[in-house]
């Protein structure tokens, strides 16, 4: 950067200001004339034009014309300095006199459409203007209306007004130039009488920093000058001895830090071979674990599958106590497997969390219907409370929110004896976009001691050695949730008192999606409706209660059931009774005799018991009881209980709101029939048009014709592939800038990376369901479409005809309903379809393996993998998309041979097992011709 020097700086402080004063004064007088010109020639020109106009009324209005020409030519010669041309016009615009004719009088003529202004009016041009002014009969109108009877145009020469402008800007900027020129000289000779004596002083530093300490200034200067001159000399020799007395000091510390780092040298080389160690120890670690609990989980669920199908089987009663102790002790060592396995992932920061659309109310109920039974076992209330204002539709990794709820409320269960343990989710922050929800869980159970608090996250380790022998557990729960909390950027923490319990929390951040993942509760029904109720558990009570007050119900709260029946007999028309009550054999003979007495009052009464047991159901309903639910009670069971009215069991599935479809066009692209048959129905459920093909050319060849709103492109097809068909699409349709998602059954992590850097806006895996299409959908469509189109049709329960039907883990004929939406018969095509593409995919891959043709290989597995991810194969999928996996990953068909075997065999039971399942479907004979 240029350093701007005392010369320079005493020209900027005086030439500039001078020179932009000048400048502002003369532009203003400039301007200043040169409007005074302009008004100067305006009134001139309208001083012609007025009285020209009222003269020429009579002798317009009795088409005097020659008396009008010789009125206008003499005005035309009396100003003939400014005038170019006067007209005078009738009122149809028609030319009456004019005083040159040999001049342009369209110029000064009205443009068609326009009306004879009411007064004076100018336009200006480049080299004239031209004035109009209104001839009016003013002794003609009628009620006061003004009414021109033709015009006036006066075309008027601006060329020696602009000369008169243009010679009055030369002259003030001649004289700005004179007054800079004068000032000029006055500064050069101030700066030679400044700028000497500090250049002499200026060199004398320079050369004092080039180590010429004993340069001085001499001379003798004037005023300020001279003090200045001896503070610089003053300056140059205390720098002198600075300098020496400095040397002394750095010699001294130079010998002084060879010494030290001499030592540091050592110590470091020491710390670099221990850290190396321990890395590699800890990697060697890390993967011993994965590969070992993976190793160990494969045969562990043969062991606990085949238990199962055994105890399907007709056994003596000591055989089958045996079996359940296997399958028990085999879940226990499953579970602390897959506890060393998240563990060990975590360590090596190789855990991905998952986004995807879920509902939280829904993902806390089955968590709560896991633990519901250990809590039942004990005899411990287990409550659940969820405030109103916090968000239900997220996307997140619904599996981990619910294993960190389990993993915590399970450990205050495992340590408590009698009382209660409390769930609690509010909201902490939520900006519509990102929400910060916590979960406390408070439990009433033995507490942890003070000192033994800080090692609480540790991993393998409990706050008592000796309570893994009372209470069992591998102590990784804890830090594995720890660390879970860390990747969705939460926090987790506890409180606890020994013999008063614990209360731990954890926060954790999910993105909030505005789209309803299940519909709202219809409970405007029960709004006024009065209800008696009884719970002993003061948080089950006051969590139950903000349910039934937040749906307009009036609740009357009493202390015991004897209150109940006092209360029913005062005649308080309740509507329904709600029980909250412990279950024991003892107590269960008091609350039949309790029912029963309140039944003579012949009111709904609807228990709350902490029992799963059907039997206890049914021998409660038989007491007179109108239906039972299990503890701890949730909006969806209780708004079941209050409308069932025929004592059926409480089904506490969700109905799901069918949508209205949107305006828009949409194209899904895939190789694979059975898959884009899929995808086109679960589409044309949420959009007007769905618009299909076969492989990357086709859809450009559509997309060049046709824009859509949005495109699901599969990556692995024939002829072009998905990537190759996303680049023609960006670089030569109407699609340059549609939202193009890239859908395919695998990908590894790090390839869904690269699927969005080669220009997809988003990913999805097969297969794909109604929550994922509809947050796609939601976010790369026009949000006004979701405004005009909002869902207003009734609910309609999802369909469950033959869903109990073939639950195994060759056909799993549920599974195979919810991947395709839900209908029976686009369930059955997708199963029919794959059964009869096996043999013949068989065959092909076997080929592909003998020839060693990895690349046809790949292609042949992914196809398959795809068609399994909707045909409800849970056996054939997991090891067709571990073979795919494995395949990308580079390894060989000789590597794979062990999965191979397993792969073929799976694919035979299906093909085995399939037509049986068809037919038992009631699908036609005619279809099950399957070649084995």
């Amino acid at each position: 950067m240029h350093k701007i020097s005392l010369k320079d700086w005493v020209i900027l402080l005086t030439i500039i200001p001078t020179t932009l004063i000048c400048l502002c004064v003369a532009a203003y007088f400039s301007f200043s004339r040169y409007n005074e010109l302009d008004d100067f020639l305006t009134t001139q020109a309208q001083s012609i034009i007025e009285p020209l106009a009222i003269a020429s009324t009579e002798s317009l209005l009795n088409e005097q014309r020659e008396k009008l020409r010789h009125l206008i030519s003499f005005s035309h010669r009396s100003q003939s300095s400014i005038v170019k041309s006067i007209a005078l016009f009738t009122q149809d615009n028609q030319i009456f006199v004019t005083s040159s004719y040999h001049g342009d009088t369209n110029l000064m003529r009205l443009k068609p459409g326009e009306s004879i202004p009411e007064k004076t009016s100018k336009v200006e041009y480049d080299d004239y203007v031209i004035f109009r002014a209104p001839i009016i009969d003013e002794f003609n109108s009628l009620n006061n209306k003004i009414t021109p009877i033709g015009y006036v145009a006066i075309q008027i020469d601006k060329s020696k007004i602009q000369f008169n402008q243009q010679s009055e800007v030369l002259i003030a900027f001649s004289i700005v130039l004179f007054g800079v020129l004068i000032n000029f000289i006055f500064a050069s000779q101030l700066i030679k009488n400044i700028t000497s004596p500090i250049l002499s002083m200026v060199q004398m530093v320079d050369r004092i920093r080039e180590g010429k300490l004993e340069s001085r200034v001499s001379g003798q200067l004037i005023g300020e000058l001279n003090f200045l001159k001896n503070g610089v000399n003053s300056m140059a020799q205390s720098l002198v001895d600075f300098n020496d007395e400095m040397q002394r000091h750095i010699d001294q510390a130079t010998i002084d830090l060879r010494e030290s780092l001499e030592q540091f040298e050592i110590q470091n080389v020491e710390l670099n071979i221990a850290k190396r160690k321990a890395q590699d120890a800890n990697k060697v670690k890390s993967e011993f674990l994965a590969n070992m609990s993976h190793e160990l989980r494969t045969p562990l669920n043969g062991v606990i599958g085949f238990t199962r199908q055994v105890l399907k089987t007709p056994l003596t009663d000591t055989q089958r106590d045996y079996l359940y102790t296997i399958e028990r002790s085999a879940a226990n060592l499953l579970s602390i497997i897959n506890d060393i396995l998240d563990f060990s992932k975590l360590d090596a920061g190789k855990m991905v969390l998952e986004k995807i659309p879920y509902s939280l109310r829904e993902a806390t109920e089955e968590a709560l219907t896991l633990l519901a039974p250990s809590a039942h076992q004990k005899n411990i209330e287990l409550s659940f409370n969820i405030t109103s204002s916090v968000p239900d539709s997220l996307i997140g990794d619904a599996m981990r929110v619910k294993q960190i709820i389990i993993n915590l409320a399970s450990n205050a269960i495992k340590f408590t004896e009698k009382g209660s343990v409390n769930i609690d989710i509010k909201c902490e922050q939520n900006d519509q976009k990102i929400a910060t929800l916590k979960v406390n869980i408070a439990d009433t159970g033995v507490g942890i001691k003070s000192q033994q608090q800080e090692a609480l996250f540790e991993a393998f380790g409990q706050a008592d050695k000796s309570i893994t022998r009372l209470y069992g557990g591998t102590g990784l729960g804890l830090v594995i949730s720890q660390r879970l909390v860390s990747e969705m950027h939460g926090k987790i923490g506890f409180s606890s008192e020994e013999g008063k319990g614990s209360t731990f929390w954890f926060t954790f951040q999910s993105e909030v999606t505005p789209i309803p993942l299940i519909s709202q509760l219809q409970t405007t029904s029960l709004a006024n409706r009065k209800v008696l109720y009884f719970e002993p558990h003061m948080h089950s009570r006051m969590a139950t209660t903000q349910i039934m007050t937040d749906w307009g119900m009036e609740v009357s709260h009493v202390t015991s059931v004897e209150q109940i029946i006092a209360a029913l007999s005062q005649k308080h028309n309740y509507d329904h009774i709600l029980i909250g009550h412990d279950i024991s054999p003892i107590a269960l003979d008091g609350l039949k005799d309790s029912i029963s007495q309140c039944n003579k009052n012949a009111v709904t009464i609807h228990l709350a018991i902490n029992s799963n047991s059907p039997h206890i159901y049914e021998s409660l309903i038989a007491s007179g009881a109108t239906n039972c639910i299990s503890k701890p009670i949730t909006p969806i069971k209780l708004s079941k209980a209050f409308t069932d009215k025929e004592n059926k069991p409480i089904d506490t599935k969700v109905t799901h709101t069918r949508r209205n479809t949107l305006p828009i066009k949409v194209l899904a692209v895939d190789d694979n029939e059975a898959n884009l048959k899929l995808i086109k129905t679960l589409l044309l459920e949420q959009v007007a048009e769905v618009i299909t093909a076969t492989n990357g050319l086709e859809a450009v060849e559509l997309c060049k014709i046709e824009k859509y709103a949005l495109i699901f492109m599969d990556i692995q097809m024939p002829v072009m592939d998905g990537i190759s068909a996303l680049t023609a699409i960006r670089a030569k349709t109407f699609n340059d800038s549609t939202p193009i998602i890239a859908v395919t059954a695998h990908a590894l992590h790090g390839e869904k990376d690269k699927l969005i850097e080669q220009g997809f806006n988003f990913y999805m895996s097969k297969p794909l369901d109604e929550s994922m299409l509809s947050h796609a959908i939601y976010e790369y469509c026009d949000m006004a479409k979701f405004n005009e189109h909002k869902p207003n049709t009734p609910e309609i329960p999802l369909q469950k005809a033959s869903s109990n039907l073939y639950t195994t883990a060759i056909i799993d004929w549920s599974l195979a309903l919810k991947r395709a939406g839900n209908k029976e018969e686009l369930a059955k095509e997708m199963l029919l379809g794959l059964t009869k593409s096996l043999p013949e995919a068989k065959v092909h891959i076997t080929e592909a393996m003998t020839s060693q043709d990895l690349e046809q290989l790949k292609g042949l597995i992914h196809k398959l993998n795809g068609a399994c991810c909707y045909s409800g194969v849970p056996n054939l999928s997991k090891v067709t998309h571990q073979i795919e996996t494995y395949l990308k990953q580079g390894m060989g068909v000789e590597e794979l041979e062990p999965e191979f075997f397993e792969f073929f065999e799976h694919l035979d039971n299906v093909i085995k097992v399939a037509p049986q399942v068809l037919s038992s479907l009631n699908v036609p004979t005619s279809k099950l011709n399957i070649q084995l």
